[in-house]
């Protein structure tokens, strides 16, 4: 009688065991599937700031229509370094290419998500952009050609003139996007970009 209830209880805690066991390894596996990104909620999670920000047309134009602008602003302060004959250029090259690096790459991060097409590296479509103070291929060239004071001069004037384009372009995504980041990013660039042109105007003898 004793031994019967022995056994019965070792039994019944063996179950016990083997259901835990089980439940355990059953959390595991949905553990693992949300870190792999298999499971449909983590998915859409992981991708809920992009997928479910509302975009609309401004914002594609806007990211569109910056890459290009930041690629020829980054090509510009990369003559810098070695034509450059002022020490406040050089930096504010340095300045420019840093902080319009990492905004081509996050622009390009939301036109691939929205399944838009990226701006091929070298397309400059000025029918499009001409009015955003993007440099022409000839205005390019003479800033190659220069070095000390005068490509000082030719820079910080291009820079200017580039500058004011990219606000504007900024100022038309804040009135007619929709998307957060983008306008994040818009808020972004007018500051920056007009305490520059401040910067460079206060340098040129303007202000």
């Amino acid at each position: 009688m004793n031994k019967n209830l022995i056994r019965r209880t070792a039994l019944v805690a063996a179950a016990g065991a083997a259901s835990v066991v089980l439940a355990a390894c059953g959390s595991g596996d949905d553990t693992s599937a949300g870190h792999n990104g298999h499971s449909p909620s983590a998915s859409a999670s992981s991708s809920a700031p992009v997928s479910q920000g509302k975009h609309n047309a401004a914002d594609v134009a806007f990211a569109k229509g910056m890459i290009p602008h930041h690629r020829q602003a980054v090509e510009m302060a990369d003559l810098a370094p070695g034509r450059a004959e002022s020490a406040e250029v050089k930096k504010l090259a340095d300045e420019i290419k840093k902080a319009q690096d990492p905004e081509i790459e996050t622009l390009s991060g939301w036109l691939t998500t929205w399944g838009e097409q990226v701006p091929a590296e070298g397309a400059m479509d000025h029918s499009a952009h001409g009015t955003a103070g993007m440099m022409t291929a000839e205005e390019m060239d003479k800033l190659k050609a220069s070095s000390g004071k005068a490509f000082d001069t030719a820079f910080m004037e291009m820079m200017i003139k580039h500058h004011e384009g990219a606000v504007a372009m900024a100022k038309t995504e804040k009135a007619d996007g929709s998307f957060p980041e983008a306008q994040t990013m818009a808020d972004a660039i007018i500051t920056s970009q007009t305490a520059e042109i401040t910067r460079m105007s206060d340098l040129l003898g303007r202000n």
